[in-house]
């Protein structure tokens, strides 16, 4: 089986070296990577260049404007010609060197399996070995009890976008919890948990930059729920979402 790994990019320099050397190291063979650059500023496209010959002929890779992060990711799909496909933010990496053959194996051993979660390790922006937080998913739960895999963690059939669609646009810091919701929950497709951390993401992303983007990504999350046909309590939902993320930086 073919898998197609996607990284999206943006002024990315400083961390774009050890996402590419993360996916070079891994030992399953048939891996396709797909950049998709928003047209950087920095030295980001000199990386890719210099970067482009050592994944011989594996890399596709373009710069381009984009409507942001999940636009630039809706055309990393769009691309993709793999069986599966995951994607790796540009400033996380891939935990060890055989991450991806523990993925693929459990798809080759259940051809009928539709996606793929593992657990997530948050490490420090200037030292990628020291772990800040354990996001520990367990095994599916309801999504309105607070649970959700780490969407980074989430491999997933290409037929399935094909067939469900891709991000939605409309959501500017939830739309990866919404198409993870409307394919898990709306449309129940299979998933299977790997009880291993596969992913290293450096702590501060977009969405926990402020108290304000911390509010309206809950906000955006209640409206997936409306959108989808899925009830959820209004009231305690943020609760329920706030808490296991807590109990992570005890774990």
């Amino acid at each position: 089986m073919k898998i197609s790994i996607i990284t999206v990019s943006y002024n990315s320099s400083v961390t774009l070296r050890d996402t590419f050397d993360s996916v070079l190291g891994q030992t399953y063979p048939n891996i396709e990577y797909i950049v998709v650059d928003g047209q950087s500023t920095d030295s980001t496209i000199e990386i890719i260049k210099e970067y482009e010959p050592y994944f011989k002929g594996r890399m596709h890779w373009i710069s381009e404007p984009d409507k942001g992060i999940y636009d630039a990711m809706n055309k990393g799909i769009k691309l993709a010609t793999g069986d599966v496909v995951g994607i790796l933010n540009s400033d996380d990496l891939l935990c060890d060197k055989y991450a991806i053959v523990k993925i693929m194996e459990v798809f080759e051993e259940n051809q009928s399996l539709d996606s793929v979660y593992a657990d997530l390790f948050y490490v420090a922006q200037d030292d990628t070995s020291k772990i800040v937080r354990r996001w520990i998913t367990g095994k599916q739960k309801q999504f309105k009890y607070g649970w959700h895999p780490a969407h980074p963690t989430l491999y997933i059939k290409k037929e399935v976008y094909n067939k469900y669609g891709l991000f939605n646009l409309d959501y500017k810091l939830a739309a990866d919890f919404e198409i993870m919701l409307r394919f898990l929950e709306k449309y129940h497709i299979s998933t299977y948990y790997l009880q291993e951390a596969f992913v290293k993401m450096r702590l501060g992303g977009a969405t926990n930059k402020s108290l304000k983007n911390i509010y309206n990504q809950n906000i955006e999350c209640l409206k997936a729920f409306r959108q989808n046909g899925l009830k959820v309590n209004l009231l305690l939902y943020p609760l329920f979402r706030i808490l296991p993320k807590l109990l992570q930086f005890k774990r």
